[in-house]
């Protein structure tokens, strides 16, 4: 049975905060894309056709977020959550390839391998990637602490390594086919959702040096939301309407892929995915500040249409 929404209750600030930043985001993002103008002319629209397709803009919203539970402004977070999105539309650009997923569209329009080419979306993706961190090295605020920047860059690397997004998919990829239990389902999702969603919390706590207490609690936080998150994505591939998605309905079944409705049906998915927001919520008593966004986000997790 669906679970009432969190939304009615949350403060309605919190909305508008939300949507502030998400509106902000979309302005800033193509200033740290090089212009699409510019030679080589074909690889620079493809990473610009990708990266500002829009979408969720999750993971930034997360940084600034977990920035004001800390008391963060969040143009100190900008380039931090411009690095961590273009990682997530690098990842998707190649999520996307005949050898992986295999999917013609994204957010929906055509993917990008679809749009221009398969090299030309292998090296946007590559590029993409560069230039996240491109973007943190050259930082002005972040380069102020050079501590807390080699921290931010570190954790985003790991992120998005063999020991988190990368490995999460090689093992994605392997499940096809196969049965797996719940463990073994959460352990691949853990990689390959929940490590970008967990650096995009915690980059805040880095940047502001905070006490392991709050770094731990939005270490968690991330783990938990990002699986909470990937399991009702998990939930939408069944019972979502694929106009509002972007994406084919049913796909993970027709690609015989493990997911959790499949593992342990539709209504204990729900169960889960609320359990996860639950045990969410109860890490924000930790963190000193305003954590009403952090708590939408949270909410939105398992209470949206895409």
């Amino acid at each position: 049975m669906r679970n009432p929404s969190l939304h009615s209750i949350l403060m309605p600030e919190s909305t508008a905060i939300i949507q502030a930043w998400h509106s902000r985001f979309e302005e800033i993002l193509p200033g740290y894309l090089p212009g699409p103008e510019k030679t080589p002319q074909l690889l620079y629209q493809a990473m610009h056709y990708s990266a500002t397709a829009g979408g969720k803009r999750i993971r930034p919203l997360f940084a600034y977020a977990s920035g004001r539970s800390l008391g963060l402004d969040e143009q100190a977070l900008d380039g931090i959550a411009v690095a961590i999105e273009l990682i997530h539309a690098y990842s998707l650009i190649h999520d996307d390839l005949p050898a992986m997923d295999d999917d013609d569209f994204r957010r929906g329009q055509a993917s990008c391998h679809r749009q221009f080419d398969e090299a030309t979306a292998i090296l946007a993706g590559d590029a993409l990637q560069a230039l996240a961190f491109e973007i943190l090295a050259a930082d002005h605020l972040l380069s102020t602490n050079p501590k807390a920047q080699a921290a931010v860059i570190l954790g985003l690397a790991r992120a998005c390594g063999a020991g988190g997004m990368a490995g999460g998919q090689v093992l994605d990829l392997a499940s096809v086919g196969n049965q797996l239990t719940l463990a073994e389902l959460e352990c691949i999702h853990a990689f390959k959702t929940g490590a970008l969603i967990e650096i995009s919390t915690m980059a805040a706590a880095l940047v502001a040096e905070a006490r392991t207490e709050q770094l731990e609690a939005l270490s968690r936080f991330g783990k938990l939301t990002g699986l909470a998150f990937q399991v009702f994505d998990d939930l939408l591939d069944v019972t979502g309407d694929s106009e509002a998605t972007g994406k084919p309905s049913q796909a993970d079944a027709a690609r015989s892929k493990p997911a959790f409705p499949s593992i342990i049906g539709v209504e204990a998915s729900y169960k889960r995915a609320y359990e996860l927001r639950d045990l969410a919520l109860a890490e924000l008593v930790h963190l000193p500040g305003e954590t009403d966004t952090l708590a939408w986000l949270a909410a939105y997790a398992v209470d949206r249409d895409s």
